[in-house]
């Protein structure tokens, strides 16, 4: 594997204003991505095959900034490329958002390995694809990094930064940092599985919300609303995580012993937390459990989750 950095590697995440980007695919996450890029000071060329879908990218972008009040004058630093080798030819990144088509991704970063700079870092925003399978058939794999943005970009603040076993640590250090300046949460994906964090996680939910339809348990709405009311308000406050450690992880044992083989598929419990409780690591009671907790930081964590669910809920005002 080459070990070459990028030059934005060493740049601290102030030199964001000066890069230069191309944004292949100008469709629903393309033009996002452009309209984030461009709104943090990124000259972005954006291509697309499709010439009503490129023309149109920066109406769209303007559409999207008027809706949220935003500088419309932002939309002057996207402009159309008429080929890939236009997009591409002097970008510092190259954001790939075309269809979830494995063949066409994988002929687009094959052709990228001529089109842009040696120096450019590109990455793929497939949101379940194995990038590894993506980087398949280009030679410089080693620049070829996922970047799983999510719907719709501008709004939301996650992106999933995916590192293969052929991808140099420089670049995925250069793309978290790059992501970060541009208001980003970029958060590092280790090893490439199919749906990376955000889609196991969520899918993994889909997937018994439609078995629990099925079974006649309940019904659509009532998923949604036990979700909406339910633990789905305090996720948005307190991570899975965080939450375990917070009741316990003797708790959280006891429960996925129960629970975990009436699930269909059934399963157990993970080995990990198995040993964690064994070790008497049970969380914020005992000061370590899957994170290490001081009592202040505990108390911090319990008081924050309280003073959101009453503002949430508005239970702080009544």
């Amino acid at each position: 594997m080459s070990t070459a950095a990028t030059p934005l590697a060493e740049q601290p995440a102030s030199a964001t204003t000066s890069a230069r980007a191309a944004v292949i695919g100008a469709g629903l996450m393309g033009h996002g991505i452009a309209q984030v890029l461009a709104g943090a000071g990124v000259e972005v060329r954006v291509y697309d095959l499709d010439e009503a879908a490129r023309e149109s990218v920066r109406e769209r972008v303007a559409d999207n900034l008027r809706s949220l009040g935003g500088d419309p004058a932002i939309v002057r630093r996207i402009a159309p490329a008429q080929s890939l080798a236009d997009a591409a030819r002097d970008a510092d990144w190259v954001f790939e958002a075309v269809a979830e088509k494995l063949e066409l991704k994988q002929e687009l970063f094959r052709a990228l390995d001529d089109a842009a700079p040696a120096a450019a870092v590109l990455a793929t925003n497939t949101s379940v694809m194995s990038v590894t399978e993506i980087a398949s058939r280009a030679s410089g794999r080693h620049r070829i990094v996922g970047t799983h943005w999510w719907n719709p970009p501008y709004l939301m603040p996650l992106v999933e930064v995916v590192q293969t076993a052929e991808t140099d640590p420089a670049v995925v250090a250069a793309t978290i940092s790059f992501l970060t300046g541009l208001g980003k949460t970029a958060v590092h994906v280790k090893r490439d599985v199919p749906g990376f964090v955000g889609n196991r996680l969520q899918h993994a939910l889909w997937r018994e919300a439609f078995n629990l339809i099925d079974a006649g348990v309940c019904d659509p709405e009532t998923v949604d609303a036990v979700i909406r009311a339910g633990f789905g308000m305090r996720l948005g406050v307190m991570g899975p995580i965080e939450t375990a450690d917070l009741i316990g992880l003797d708790l959280t044992l006891d429960i996925h012993e129960y629970i975990l083989p009436r699930l269909d598929p059934p399963s157990a419990p993970a080995p990990g937390l198995r040993a964690r409780v064994a070790q008497g690591r049970l969380g914020m009671k005992s000061g370590e459990g899957y994170e290490s907790w001081t009592p202040e930081r505990a108390r911090e964590r319990r008081e924050h989750l309280r003073r959101e669910l009453a503002r949430i809920t508005g239970a702080a005002r009544s």
